[in-house]
């Protein structure tokens, strides 16, 4: 059974491990490369988990307690602060950097994981929608949304990882989920 909590800012030695060991799992589903995360100081590990843990930024992460603090799974909740134009559209999250080690997938943790980024979303910060982007060619991962009440929004944008770092041919696609404080979960 995997204790789900938030990240803080001491855990940024936990948070630097998780985040190679996501890069080195799925090098395409994040905007960072391995030898990119690699090259960061101890400062700059403690200042990104600083900042995924403050504000309108919620990290949790899914571990087996005080007596095994590994990383099995992480999800990163955001609020999408409006633009101008934004004052009339409801307040949104945006789900991010979605990981559950291979020896716990499908044992439950990303429902888990999933459920509390909503209660979280909008009970703590407000949000009416959670968005996340989703790889056209990820079917697992479209599935697994879909059956937890998301669906397409229509829009998409390029998948930013090209051989260079550029945009590739790929898609990632928007999904979204209405939230209710009342019916999370």
């Amino acid at each position: 059974m995997a204790r789900i909590r938030r990240l803080v800012r001491d855990d940024w030695a936990l948070f630097k491990a998780v985040r190679l060991e996501m890069l080195a799992d799925s090098p395409l589903a994040y905007l960072e490369t391995l030898s990119a995360a690699r090259r960061q100081t101890d400062t700059q590990w403690q200042e990104r988990a600083a900042a995924m843990s403050s504000g309108s930024n919620v990290t949790l992460v899914a571990d087996g307690g005080p007596d095994d603090p590994r990383v099995r799974g992480l999800m990163r909740v955001v609020l999408d602060e409006p633009g101008a134009e934004g004052g009339h559209q409801p307040r949104r999250a945006m789900l991010l950097s979605v990981y559950v080690a291979p020896a716990y997938r499908g044992l439950g943790l990303a429902e888990d994981l999933l459920e509390e980024a909503c209660r979280v979303a909008a009970l703590d910060l407000g949000a009416a929608v959670l968005e996340l982007g989703v790889h056209e060619d990820n079917a697992r991962a479209k599935a697994f949304y879909l059956r937890h009440g998301f669906t397409f929004t229509g829009h998409s944008k390029p998948f930013p990882h090209g051989p260079g770092g550029e945009a590739s041919a790929k898609h990632e696609l928007t999904m979204e989920r209405p939230l209710s404080p009342a019916k999370v979960g």
